[in-house]
């Protein structure tokens, strides 16, 4: 087949039906773009769990006086029930540190981390009882540090940053699956939608088809004109969605919350680059995919 000829028949296909090419771009790009985010959102997620994994802590809050749990019995840690914790601590091979926080220290950090909340001038000195914050060499394995010290003589609560941050990690991974689905959806219908497209333009130029069969065209010849049209918009749209979603990852993450949340690891554009290939990849399987199959049925009528 020679390439003047089959430009020629792209070009007239494309300016035949220039509304529908226009959708098939539209519908394209946002199929395309919600799959881009639905796998960006899963990849800030582990990205977060990576920076957040690397920094959970358990927390030993000791008993005070007014401590409410049986355990305490309404007494204070006594010196050496607080060191011998710490000894037992320092001795567990899942443990790579330990700290120790008293109540003047947990009253200065609790006053800076919410200096701008109201509810920083309700909490006194000696509100937030003195613990003992373990950093763990590997982060799941927080279970055998809590079970071992949640009844211990002078402790009062064992609380793990785990079992908060596994409830937002949840979140962010039903948002996937559900951006994940939408997708799937928008997907179906482009795919529903390039096949309307073809089977108009193949009736369109059902006059030049039968000339073609006339002559001796292949099926090959009549099909591909089809096939690249179907390319070509469907490659401008997966395009058009790459370049929302690197905008949206420069400017909302890279120099937007990255700016905010300077302590927080965010995805960057290098991730979207990593996805585009994929997305096109996906975007030219179904669109040669949805020609093959819509062509083969109209050739056999």
């Amino acid at each position: 087949m020679q390439l003047r000829f089959l430009s020629s028949e792209v070009g007239s296909g494309l300016r035949r039906n220039v509304s529908m090419a226009v959708s098939v771009v539209l519908v394209t790009m946002v199929s395309m773009f919600l799959l881009g985010l639905g796998l960006l959102a899963q990849r800030q997620a582990d990205t977060m769990k990576g920076y957040w994994y690397d920094r959970i802590q358990v927390s030993i809050y000791l008993c005070t006086v007014d401590s409410l749990q049986p355990n305490c019995e309404s007494q204070a840690v006594t010196e050496a029930q607080r060191d011998a914790l710490r000894a037992q601590l320092e001795e567990l091979p899942e443990v790579k540190q330990v700290f120790y926080e008293s109540e003047q220290e947990a009253y200065d950090r609790f006053k800076e981390q919410f200096r701008n909340s109201p509810v920083a001038g309700n909490v006194q000195v000696g509100d937030i009882p003195q613990s003992l914050r373990v950093q763990l060499d590997d982060p799941t394995k927080f279970k055998n540090v809590t079970t071992q010290f949640e009844n211990a003589p002078g402790v009062a609560v064992v609380q793990d940053q785990e079992k908060v941050l596994s409830k937002f990690f949840s979140i962010i991974t039903a948002i996937t699956v559900f951006a994940v689905a939408l997708a799937a959806l928008m997907a179906a219908c482009a795919a529903l939608l390039m096949a309307t497209t073809i089977r108009q333009a193949a009736f369109i130029r059902r006059r030049e088809i039968g000339i073609m069969r006339l002559v001796g065209a292949s099926n090959w010849t009549i099909r591909m004109p089809f096939i690249v049209e179907m390319l070509i918009v469907s490659v401008v749209g997966a395009g058009l969605a790459v370049g929302l979603l690197a905008g949206l990852t420069k400017y909302v993450f890279t120099e937007g919350a990255s700016k905010i949340a300077l302590s927080q690891a965010f995805i960057g554009v290098s991730d979207v680059w990593l996805l585009a290939p994929w997305i096109v990849g996906g975007v030219v399987l179904i669109a040669v995919a949805t020609s093959l199959v819509t062509l083969r049925r109209y050739l056999r009528v």
